[in-house]
């Protein structure tokens, strides 16, 4: 009996995502996009490392980048100083035209995404697993985040969730833990961005201007406005393959719980059947 209820509880789990996954397939054919977090695929085309991409104009001043520059508006600018760019300058071409539209559409899907856990304070200290977090207006933030989870986590933070709300780091630092990857790393803020002596992982998806001054980013710096990199060292993330849901530790322990359930309530079940023929021998 117990074998009938494990296999009718995962056929049951295996249907809730389904209008996830065609969601995701209708927007499988962009190059640039992201999807609900049940079905959450790369930024960015297989191939190309995305390292700034902002709206009018990309400022570099004392720079390194590794991956390739977008300017997405016509007539946009890559203006450069003392910097090095390891990558390709997409300055108001097809290209990068092409890349800025898709990433406003996967900033409004990002923007759709549910919040699973509200965060205050300026997260200094804390060490957080996969999940969706977010603030409801402006957050401030300096100290060590750490992101403690397996090599598929994802972890979505989102600023200013009731309409408004800039982010704003001064000597903040991002770090990996237990396998964790920056690349599923997701920051979707509603207006600017400022990160200052930071160092910084993940894709940070802004509804404004960023200005990154000092510090490191590894990730993407993606703006609707201009994006202005001083003092810093960028390394990409590429845009390659799918990237699992973010973990639901609560559902995790629940289906293991079952899982380990039945395992020993079958186990005992034949343990008893073997024991009954024994006596009768």
């Amino acid at each position: 009996m117990c074998r009938r209820f494990c296999n009718n509880l995962w056929s049951r789990a295996t249907l809730k995502p389904v209008a996830n996954v065609l969601f995701a397939v209708l927007l499988s054919a962009a190059p640039f996009h992201t999807a609900f977090a049940q079905t959450v695929p790369a930024l960015g085309s297989p191939g190309v490392l995305y390292a700034v991409l902002a709206g009018p104009a990309v400022t570099l001043t004392d720079s390194t980048i590794t991956g390739d520059v977008f300017s997405g508006m016509p007539f946009s600018t890559v203006t450069q100083t003392n910097s090095t760019i390891n990558g390709t300058v997409h300055q108001g071409d097809a290209s990068a035209i092409a890349a800025y539209s898709d990433f406003l559409i996967g900033y409004d899907l990002l923007a759709a995404e549910p919040c699973n856990v509200t965060l205050t304070g300026n997260l200094s200290g804390l060490v957080l697993a996969p999940n969706v977090y977010c603030f409801d207006a402006a957050a401030t933030v300096t100290g060590q985040l750490t992101l403690d989870g397996p090599a598929n986590g994802v972890w979505i933070f989102k600023v200013g969730t009731l309409g408004t709300g800039a982010l704003t780091g001064t000597n903040f630092s991002v770090v990996m833990s237990g396998g964790g990857q920056s690349c599923n790393v997701y920051w979707w803020v509603a207006e600017a961005a400022t990160m200052t002596t930071s160092n910084f992982q993940g894709s940070l998806l802004s509804g404004a201007a960023t200005t990154f001054t000092g510090g490191s980013l590894i990730g993407r710096d993606l703006a609707k406005a201009a994006a202005t990199l001083t003092g810093v060292t960028v390394s990409a993330c590429g845009g390659t393959g799918t990237i699992p849901p973010p973990i639901d530790p609560a559902k995790d322990h629940d289906k293991d719980h079952e899982k380990d359930y039945c395992h020993d309530h079958d186990k005992d079940h034949d343990k008893g059947h073997d024991k009954d023929r024994n006596d009768r021998k």
